[in-house]
């Protein structure tokens, strides 16, 4: 079990322990073209619960995959959005990581062997990258923007990319048929929504902006918080959670980490001009981040909330966040932005990097900043 945040190491493998830049070259995702509103899964529930959902978690609509459309489908589209963005092709790849939580090919199949990462090599043409499957929870595309920044900043690879395909609406599903009162563990399930998003890191021109610090810790004495089962009354699974023990959880476990790694990358909570937190509901977010701010003394200038629009996407929450921002011309170049990773485990994962040529790329903010604290 660990304690303290893993950083970026001592750096032996590049030339003279110099250390090289990184930074993210393109990111892409796909969202399904369904929605479904919170009144409508509500209407499918077999009790009356009488649960006032979007009042609870801000969660108004998600996405959901219609037919021919799974986590292999979702993932496969957001990687090749990351690489135009990113003006590279599958050859350029390195390495290659996929992180989703749900394995989906073909449908509701579950598919371990081959590796999903195999599968997805061979159609983005990236035969020549290394490539890995890994799971780790809601923080699993954040753990493979970790190992692919160690590796770029050690020299080991040049380009890398991380793709997650999210195809969890059947726990929300599964959980209409159960949920009796708000008290139920598996409330949690019916603010899930489907989407695919992919990050591609590579080593960054000598004085360009990008990634300045990038920290994880897992805090295992949690991980009975949120877990999984086969479902009993349908195709898919179920989740059950413990949502105020593990709010209180990961809100004290990561003022630690946050200071941590602010103090590693020389700079305050006030520095961060747009925090992207795990969108797990609209009143968890603000109820956190006014607990950070007391504690910290100080608060980042915007939280970036999409919950309401898209739910809780899973691994992928927090770079279907970034592209959406993006793609509006949210930032501008020198905007600072902190990723903020709480999952089920516990994990805490943070990276900050600063915008630079991703602005350029999707285009420059010009409707102002978005969503205000």
């Amino acid at each position: 079990m660990a304690h303290t945040m893993a950083l970026e190491g001592d750096l032996r493998g590049s030339p003279k322990g110099r250390a090289f830049g990184s930074r993210f070259a393109g990111i892409g995702a796909q969202l399904p073209e369904r929605r479904l509103t919170t009144d409508e899964l509500m209407a499918s529930t077999r009790y009356r619960t009488g649960i006032e959902l979007e009042r609870l978690t801000g969660v108004r609509e998600r996405r959901v995959v219609g037919a021919g459309e799974d986590s292999y489908t979702l993932a496969l589209a957001a990687a090749r959005d990351a690489l135009a963005y990113a003006g590279c092709a599958g050859q350029d790849l390195d390495m290659l990581i996929v992180s989703s939580i749900s394995r989906h090919v073909g449908g509701m199949r579950i598919q371990l062997e081959p590796p999903v990462s195999v599968q997805l090599k061979r159609a983005l043409g990236a035969d020549r990258a290394m490539s890995f499957d890994l799971s780790n929870a809601c923080a699993g595309m954040m753990t493979g923007v970790f190992l692919l920044n160690e590796l770029v900043r050690r020299g080991r690879i040049r380009r890398g990319m991380v793709v997650s395909g999210e195809y969890i609406s059947e726990l929300g599903r599964n959980a209409a048929q159960e949920v009796r009162d708000v008290m139920s563990d598996q409330l949690a399930s019916l603010t899930l929504g489907d989407a695919g998003a992919a990050a591609i890191i590579e080593r960054a021109p000598d004085g360009a902006s990008g990634i300045e610090v990038a920290g994880f810790t897992t805090l295992a004495r949690y991980s009975r918080l949120c877990v999984a089962f086969p479902a009993t009354i349908g195709p898919g699974t179920t989740m059950h959670t413990q949502a105020r023990e593990i709010h209180a959880a990961g809100t004290e476990e990561t003022v630690p980490r946050l200071l941590e790694v602010l103090d590693a990358a020389g700079l305050s909570i006030d520095d961060i001009d747009y925090l992207i937190p795990h969108q797990t509901s609209a009143r968890a977010i603000a109820k956190a981040a006014a607990e950070f701010s007391a504690r910290l003394g100080g608060a980042p200038k915007h939280i970036v909330v999409t919950v309401g629009e898209l739910g809780n996407t899973a691994s992928t929450t927090h770079f279907v966040a970034l592209w959406k921002y993006l793609s509006e011309g949210r930032f501008r170049a020198d905007d600072r932005i902190l990723l903020l990773s709480l999952a089920s485990g516990l994990e805490v994962g943070i990276v900050i990097f600063t915008v630079g040529q991703l602005a350029e790329r999707y285009g420059q903010a010009g409707g102002g900043h978005g969503h205000d604290r």
